[in-house]
């Protein structure tokens, strides 16, 4: 009886120990606010290095005699190595702290970004692998941050704290495209476009120099560890013994997550079509059309959308809508209003009813922000990082098969229609899929 007592007290301990350490792991009022700008900045310059090349390809392709085809080729290459790195690095933050894992992949596509100019200058008349390998490595290393900041959110945020912060700190890709096309246009126009990789690059080396000082900074506010936390392994051990059969297994079997899934894959084909595209889109269709016109104003429109996303999923859960009903409004309103424009946009002859449609497409993914961008953290909020590494891997595979195929169905059929229409009729898909099988709640 006295050893049982014993044990009990001891694991009584274990237990208090972890809760504290938990405790200790949450961000205060003040370091939420610091962090929160702090990704917010990392997801403008990201999002803006991301940008530069859709940006310039026009000019680009003219200088370097490339056809749509091999246009596609290096705007998809960027996806390849996007594709590779969301597992690993969603493993890698849950394990080590998204801190670590997002500064140095900073680094790497901010080195990336820089090298672009030289490498295309040098070795790419006609198109080289030179050019493609180094988009590889940008794209794998811009792979590492979305799944690290939701393995961050996570960690340090309550659970009430989690959507709100990582829908605003993805908000920085409006303003990191508005950097880009305000910055970047006024770059191409007068001086050139590697001008515009240097400018972003250099934006992105400070921003690394600025996410260190937080780090650095949070670490002599607190005394919490960047390594694997013992509230992650106590859980770990607690629900191993309710839970006999493998969590990933579960994960994976789960209705809810392909449905999450399947919306992410649908919701991206547009989004990375219009973001790699629609520049030359408007270049072709629009010849006369000021540049900065059609790479801001669609942009402009994101922030509002994300925070009127998250307003709506915020009355809906206060008039007792379930999350799971929640997430589906939100999430059909982004896929139908995209699917909408993208059915209007080929068809339009006015200049500015078209930049009104782009912008409706566009804007539409604020929405996305707060409901599946999200979902993994209710399905599985331990795990959260590594479920949308994974989640985000099948997210990325348009990235190179839809934007590399828009680019071949454009050098066959010269059809924008096409173009727009099939990824409409996928948007479509997604969203019925979504609304049959989707949920908000808990897998694991």
């Amino acid at each position: 009886m006295a050893e049982k007592a014993a044990d009990s007290a001891a694991h009584m301990l274990r237990i208090d120990s972890a809760i504290a350490a938990e405790q200790d792991t949450v961000w205060t009022r003040s370091e939420r606010r610091r962090w929160l700008l702090t990704m917010t900045l990392g997801t403008c310059v990201l999002y803006a290095s991301r940008l530069t090349v859709p940006l310039v390809m026009p000019a680009m392709a003219t200088e370097q005699k490339w056809s749509k085809t091999e246009s596609g080729v290096v705007l998809a290459s960027f996806f390849w190595g996007y594709t590779l790195t969301q597992f690993i690095s969603g493993y890698m933050s849950d394990r080590y702290g998204g801190e670590r894992v997002i500064l140095i992949a900073a680094l790497m596509w901010s080195l990336a970004t820089l090298a672009i100019p030289p490498i295309v200058r040098c070795y790419s008349h006609p198109l080289s692998w030179s050019l493609i390998a180094l988009r590889v490595v940008h794209g794998a290393s811009q792979g590492f941050h979305f799944p690290s900041l939701s393995s961050l959110s996570s960690k340090r945020l309550s659970e009430h704290d989690r959507g709100p912060f990582f829908s605003i700190a993805t908000c920085g890709s409006a303003f990191g495209a508005i950097l880009a096309g305000t910055a970047g246009s006024f770059l191409l126009t007068y001086f050139g476009w590697p001008e515009v990789f240097r400018l972003i690059g250099l934006c992105g080396i400070a921003w690394v120099i600025y996410l260190r000082y937080t780090i650095k900074a949070t670490l002599k506010q607190r005394s919490f560890t960047l390594l694997p936390q013992p509230k992650v392994i106590l859980k770990e051990e607690l629900r191993s013994a309710e839970l006999p059969i493998d969590e990933w297994h579960i994960i994976i079997a789960s209705p809810a997550f392909w449905a999450a899934a399947v919306a992410h894959f649908c919701q991206n084909n547009c989004f990375y079509i219009m973001f790699s595209w629609s520049p030359m889109y408007f270049h072709e269709r629009f010849p006369a059309a000021k540049d900065w016109v059609f790479n801001i104003v669609p942009w402009i429109f994101l922030v509002p959308a994300t925070f009127l996303g998250r307003e709506l999923s915020d009355k809906l859960l206060l008039r007792g809508f379930t999350t799971t009903e929640t997430r589906k409004i939100v999430e059909g309103v982004c896929l139908s209003l995209q699917a909408l424009g993208l059915l209007i946009l080929p068809f339009m002859k006015s200049f500015w009813l078209a930049v009104a449609c782009s912008t409706c497409i566009i804007a539409s993914s604020g929405f996305h922000n707060n409901a599946v961008m999200v979902n993994p953290q209710d399905l599985a909020p331990n795990l959260a990082g590594s479920v949308f590494g994974i989640m985000n891997t099948i997210g990325a595979l348009p990235g190179f098969v839809g934007v590399y195929f828009a680019g071949y169905i454009l050098d066959v059929s010269n059809s924008w229609e096409h173009v727009f229409v099939i990824t409409a009729l996928i948007n479509i898909a997604g969203c019925i899929f979504y609304i049959i099988y989707g949920s908000g709640e808990r897998v694991v």
